[in-house]
């Protein structure tokens, strides 16, 4: 008996250095970033996995918002939010949306402050059944949604079928590509990492490249790309740091 648990513990131990590792090398390429989304999400993880080397990350964001022309700046103050809960609402940035996508999420990052479009549901639903990146943002909004205390909102059995729907964008071959990524992290972001496929997690590790980040697709071999990684550092992550329950991905106003 003392045997078998010794050489189990001698086959797990390789893995987990391997993922840890993995994080390791993917914190520090992820941290000299100065893309505006990617700090954001730096800064999630700083909440969520207290990464000190990120804790300057809306500090940065605002640095680089300060230094852009006015005109660059109204998508930068409408997604601050994601780590201000006071970020203020200005129209004119409102009126600066433009993108289909962010057409269904900038209502969700802000839902605790304004209701809801009275058919957002509907607008909800077709993004999720367009598929790809408008049904992995359909669960980024959902998920905002449900922070911002409003899943009331939200169809009966809308949920479960946006997550079956996104972790079915995760398919089993040795391709790890940016879609898989960003279903994988989002389904972690949720709370439902558990329909993320452990050998997924370890295929992500397979591919990542030396320098620590990931390409958009394993397939063709290339230099890592700061969106890519960002969602691969966020699935390593959760794979890295288990738990029933996480700091939300908003941060809630004191």
């Amino acid at each position: 008996m003392i045997v078998c648990v010794l050489t189990l513990t001698l086959l797990l131990q390789p893995a987990a250095r391997t993922l840890q590792q993995a994080t390791a090398n993917a914190v520090y390429y992820c941290k000299n970033f100065r893309e505006p989304d990617a700090l954001l999400m730096l800064d999630v993880m700083h909440r969520r996995f207290g990464i000190e080397v990120f804790a300057n990350s809306l500090h940065r964001y605002d640095q680089i918002l300060a230094q852009l022309p006015l005109e660059q700046t109204p998508h930068l103050r409408v997604f601050r939010r994601i780590a201000d809960p006071y970020n203020p609402i200005l129209e004119e940035d409102w009126q600066a949306i433009s993108t289909d996508i962010d057409f269904f999420i900038v209502p969700a990052l802000y839902c605790d402050r304004q209701k809801l479009p009275d058919n957002y549901p509907d607008t909800l639903n077709r993004a999720a059944n367009e598929g790809g990146l408008k049904l992995t943002h359909t669960l980024l909004a959902c998920i905002w949604i449900q922070e911002n205390g409003s899943e009331e909102s939200l169809p009966e059995g809308f949920l479960g079928n946006v997550y079956r729907a996104t972790a079915a964008l995760i398919d089993s071959d040795s391709v790890v590509n940016e879609i898989e990524l960003e279903a994988a992290a989002f389904l972690y972001l949720a709370g439902q990492g558990a329909l993320v496929n452990e050998t997924f997690v370890e295929r992500v590790i397979a591919v990542q490249n030396d320098d620590g980040g990931w390409p958009r697709s394993s397939d063709v071999r290339g230099n890592s790309y700061w969106h890519s990684t960002v969602l691969g550092l966020f699935v390593l992550l959760h794979a890295k740091s288990p738990a029933s329950s996480y700091t939300p991905m908003l941060p809630y106003v004191s």
